[in-house]
């Protein structure tokens, strides 16, 4: 079964999404967080920690280079039990970050190895991993997709890689549709990460073609009359 976690950092949302069964964990980046107004990184992640209801929920290092990431991550990883670090592919000048996964792998901090797009990336990153401490590796199946890319492709190689590895799940990130749910669970994707209003189109899944029709037509029928349309 391919668990939902909601994508966000807004307080008020993820209060309400942790009440949601549906939803098994949460997860963020600096974007993310910038977005939602935090002005000091840690005092508002604190606050989420606490919001999530115990479900796994995600902080990504903001560094760029390895001393200060591992400095961020070791710093990161105490804030909570139920907490994944995230720790992108790459730095910003496109340098591995193997080194800085396989330490932290090693002192048994839960990761979430963030914007990898590639099989190859993937390999890389199974070459640094131990098969007991939690992982979880982040594809960024539709920024693939809005580059013209086929992600399912390297999506399918991953997860037959990682079958071998119980300790890691596999996460379907970059959500463009609520169809998306529906192809990772058909492909058996571990988790997908999902903005809060794609999860709530979700929920109302299960609608005839016959339902979805009446009520095209009816929106288009309702428009027409407020604009007050004469021919």
């Amino acid at each position: 079964m391919t668990k939902i976690f909601c994508d966000i950092a807004d307080e008020k949302l993820i209060r309400k999404f942790a009440k949601k069964k549906l939803v098994k964990g949460f997860t963020t980046n600096p974007s993310l967080m910038r977005k939602a107004g935090a002005k000091n990184y840690k005092q508002y992640a604190l606050k989420l920690v606490k919001l999530s209801k115990n479900k796994p929920i995600s902080f990504e290092v903001f560094a760029d280079d390895y001393i200060s990431m591992k400095k961020q991550a070791l710093e990161i990883s105490g804030w909570g039990k139920n907490i994944y670090v995230k720790i992108p592919v790459v730095n910003s000048k496109n340098k591995f970050t193997g080194n800085l996964i396989k330490e932290l792998n090693q002192k048994k901090i839960k990761l979430n190895i963030t914007a990898v797009y590639n099989f190859i990336q993937v390999k890389k990153i199974l070459s640094c991993i131990d098969k007991k401490t939690k992982c979880i590796i982040s594809i960024f199946i539709g920024r693939a997709g809005d580059a013209g890319k086929d992600p399912i492709i390297n999506l399918k190689k991953t997860l037959r890689a990682v079958k071998k590895f119980k300790n890691v799940e596999i996460l379907w990130a970059s959500v463009r549709e609520p169809y998306n749910y529906t192809q990772a669970r058909q492909l058996g994707c571990h988790i997908i990460t999902i903005p809060p209003l794609i999860i709530e189109k979700i929920e109302k899944f299960g609608k005839s073609y016959s339902e979805l029709t009446r009520e095209t037509v009816l929106n288009f029928l309702e428009d027409s009359k407020k604009s007050n349309f004469e021919l």
